[in-house]
């Protein structure tokens, strides 16, 4: 008898979460079926890619650095990055605010957000610094300055979720990312403390945490699962936001991609073993939950576009 596969359909689905205004909004999630399972059934809202910008120097590139040639301010970098093809959304990494680094002002961070508002009109998403009181202050106060803009910030942690919930989604209707540490339990935790204090679950991205491919990547992929799992399979509402996972930021960070050809002239070139890390990192993660991924170089963000339309 010939095998007959029955579709993996399910009642339940991930929240539609919006970004940004007008003809270039984007929507997250909507889908009843498992993360790129088009043969199960339709697909309304493919995956989207974010481009990270950094208000710090890029991790060392050649390719990175002949893409931003010529641009001397954040809002230059944002135009460059948001002309780029297949980039939906720009992420705005506000690093050099960490009071043990460079110690940007707030002050300084919200003008060079407003000056990206005001240079593209793609979809916006703040990262900040990891530091809670200044993560915390930061998005209160560049929600404030982008009314209208419908932008997420990453991320609202156990550590600060009260003030970001009150300050970014309450006070000026932004969306807000829930971001946990490599749990199932601890989002869906997280997820219920933002959404006791009153805004809406419909309003709320997931980073469930995110690692380099090799470097316990196994529980970023496993936590992924689990939660698609959880949201779809057993209709767990505390679940269903879409997820976005920060990519760049961790790949360009190790040590395959930042040891140059002299100190591991086996592994061949710096910047192919640096795209080679985002690219294999980026394709798991939306294989296994990730709605969105936020990635750094041109050439990764070119190849993962064309997986993702050649599944979609």
């Amino acid at each position: 008898m010939p095998f007959a596969r029955k579709p993996q359909v399910f009642s339940a689905s991930i929240n539609e979460l919006t970004l940004g205004t007008g003809d270039n909004a984007i929507t997250l999630g909507g889908q009843n079926v498992y993360n790129l399972y088009t043969f199960d059934g339709p697909i309304a809202n493919a995956p989207k890619i974010g481009i990270d910008v950094s208000d710090e120097a890029e991790q060392p590139s050649p390719g990175l650095t002949a893409f931003y040639e010529g641009c001397t301010t954040m809002a230059d970098k944002a135009k460059k990055a948001a002309a780029l093809e297949h980039v939906d959304f720009v992420n705005l990494h506000f690093a050099s605010a960490d009071p043990n680094g460079a110690n940007k002002s707030v002050e300084d961070c919200v003008a060079d957000a407003k000056a990206v508002a005001e240079a593209i009109d793609k979809p916006i998403v703040i990262s900040g610094c990891k530091n809670p009181e200044k993560d915390a202050e930061l998005f209160s106060k560049i929600a404030e300055a982008l009314q209208g803009k419908n932008i997420l910030v990453l991320s609202a942690r156990e550590e600060n979720y009260k003030g970001i919930a009150a300050g970014v989604g309450l006070a000026y209707g932004q969306k807000v990312g829930a971001e946990s540490a490599v749990d199932i339990n601890l989002a869906k935790q997280l997820n219920v403390l933002i959404t006791q204090m009153g805004l809406d679950g419909k309003n709320i991205a997931m980073n469930v945490g995110s690692a380099a491919a090799g470097y316990g990547f196994e529980y970023v992929v496993s936590t992924l699962e689990r939660v698609k799992a959880a949201a779809l399979g057993q209709n767990d509402n505390t679940l269903q936001m879409p997820i976005i996972t920060p990519v760049g930021s961790e790949t360009w960070a190790v040590k395959e991609a930042t040891a140059s050809v002299e100190d591991a002239p086996e592994w061949g070139g710096q910047e192919e073993r640096g795209i080679d890390m985002e690219v294999e990192t980026a394709t798991a993660c939306l294989a296994y939950g990730s709605d969105a991924v936020i990635l750094k170089h041109p050439e990764s963000i070119k190849t993962v576009s064309q997986l993702i339309a050649a599944l979609m």
